[in-house]
């Protein structure tokens, strides 16, 4: 691959109508200076911002999902006028805070994963405290990643994503779910518990028959990249059972760039890739499905 092809996708065409990108990791925190990454150039949130709303990707949800980008995402919202947050503890950081290395993030080996010293009890006692400022809107990403770890892990990720979604019900704020490789497990929590009224499934990855039961539910379901990707028919099959008033599009930036830019940094810039293919496979002309996309968006998240 050439450096051209590790850097920043091109500016794709703009869309005929405003939409949000309704879940986007911005540098924030640590990352505030996005330095070098995947073998791009920098580019930094301002850009970001410019790039997204001259392709018609006008507002954006950013998500906290650790300790150390809570409150940047709280004052970046604070700072942007295109950015609401979201805040949680990822279920991947949630073992870490109860001491249990079964789960290691960003691909660490369990073995030698650092233990937060933060419990996890006093980490989601810190979202809720910063979730009742007014420019956070969602409680998430929460849920359940069975990609790794054991039944310890499990049990633990279990209590955490339950008291998000208690949360969530006490403050009126939408939750954002995490969901891998554990579809059941989600739903039978979210039925045993009473799932917000406003549940959305981040990055879908299931079948036909969960697409279902989130119709069934009134649980809205926010497609990313990998519905443009070759191998996703399973993907692809699901979304069209999606009602389009619960259909929600995000680019879960930096990771999971729409094709033909896979493998390449993504950022709320290159959500209209998504878009393009969410109308082919719904059979939607583009400019509407962009004004639905963007009354789904308001209608879990508000105006802003």
């Amino acid at each position: 691959m050439s450096p051209r092809e590790r850097g920043w996708p091109s500016l794709p065409e703009a869309l005929p109508a405003a939409v949000v990108d309704n879940h986007t990791h911005l540098p924030v925190g640590a990352d505030e200076d996005p330095g070098v990454r995947d073998g791009a150039d920098p580019l930094s949130l301002p850009e970001q911002l410019e790039r997204a709303a001259s392709v018609g990707v006008t507002r954006m949800v950013q998500v906290g999902c650790d300790l150390d980008t809570l409150a940047g995402s709280v004052a970046l919202a604070e700072q942007h006028p295109p950015v609401v947050a979201a805040l949680a503890i990822h279920p991947n950081e949630a073992p870490l805070h109860a001491g249990v290395r079964e789960v290691a993030a960003d691909g660490l080996d369990p073995a030698v994963a650092p233990r937060h010293e933060t419990s996890l009890d006093d980490a989601v006692a810190r979202v809720a405290e910063l979730a009742r400022h007014e420019r956070v809107r969602a409680i998430g990403e929460t849920g359940l990643d069975f990609f790794r770890g054991g039944e310890q892990a499990r049990q633990v990720q279990r209590a955490a994503f339950r008291a998000h979604i208690a949360l969530a019900k006490e403050l009126g704020l939408a939750l954002q779910i995490h969901d891998r490789e554990a579809h059941e497990d989600v739903v039978e929590i979210l039925l045993a518990d009473g799932a917000p009224e406003r549940t959305v499934f981040h990055c879908f990855s299931g079948d036909v028959g969960l697409a279902r039961a989130c119709a069934e539910h009134g649980w809205y379901v926010s497609v990313a990249g990998p519905v443009t990707f070759k191998a996703n028919d399973t993907l692809r099959a699901a979304v069209r059972e999606v009602p389009l008033e619960l259909l929600l599009v995000e680019t879960d930036a930096p990771y999971l760039t729409p094709a033909p830019h896979r493998g390449r940094p993504n950022a709320p810039y290159v959500l209209p890739l998504t878009v393009r293919r969410l109308a082919e496979e719904t059979g939607t002309e583009l400019s509407g499905l962009c004004h639905r996309l963007t009354a789904n968006t308001e209608a879990v998240y508000g105006t802003w």
